[in-house]
């Protein structure tokens, strides 16, 4: 899909893994959060191309050159009784930023939650990243106070699953 400017936005594609775990391990570096990349192109083959695909990736490009990307996948929301359309990242490399790439990435996700009919569209951002939000309140976003993310993982998570009798 051409968004203008140069700018197209495809489906990621089974041999574009190694490229998305690259932005991927970029976005972790800006949210300083490189060392929690566990990561590997296996188990990104198999979430976004195995049997079960778990999620799904559009990337941008200018003039051919991969420029960002934005990882999603489906919810569900029971008050809703609709699927909701999940972001769970967005990045724009730093060079080309400020070039409308997040924008067409928002905006061509929004069209696929209208077109697949989805309740909502909806993400989380770190709440240190003023950038982020304040493109997201530019879009038209609203915060959803009264809501606090949680969350089990790692070694965590183990015990919580051990049945109980």
């Amino acid at each position: 899909m051409t968004a203008g400017d140069g700018i197209v936005l495809r489906p990621a594609r089974p041999d574009d893994v190694p490229l998305v775990l690259s932005l991927i391990r970029e976005l972790a570096e800006y949210e300083r959060l490189s060392d929690a990349v566990v990561a590997d192109t296996d188990l990104l083959a198999d979430a976004l191309f195995g049997d079960a695909p778990a999620a799904e990736v559009v990337i941008a490009e200018v003039d051919g050159t991969p420029a960002g990307f934005a990882l999603f996948f489906h919810t569900f929301s029971t008050f809703l009784g609709r699927r909701g359309l999940y972001l769970e990242d967005l990045f724009v490399r730093p060079a080309y930023r400020g070039r409308g790439i997040g924008t067409q990435l928002m905006r061509h996700l929004a069209a696929l939650a209208v077109a697949r009919d989805c309740g909502r569209f909806e993400w989380t951002v770190l709440d240190w990243n003023a950038p982020a939000i304040g493109f997201y309140r530019a879009l038209g976003a609203q915060p959803q106070d009264g809501w606090t993310v949680q969350r089990v993982e790692g070694d965590a998570l183990r015990p919580l699953a051990k049945t109980t009798r």
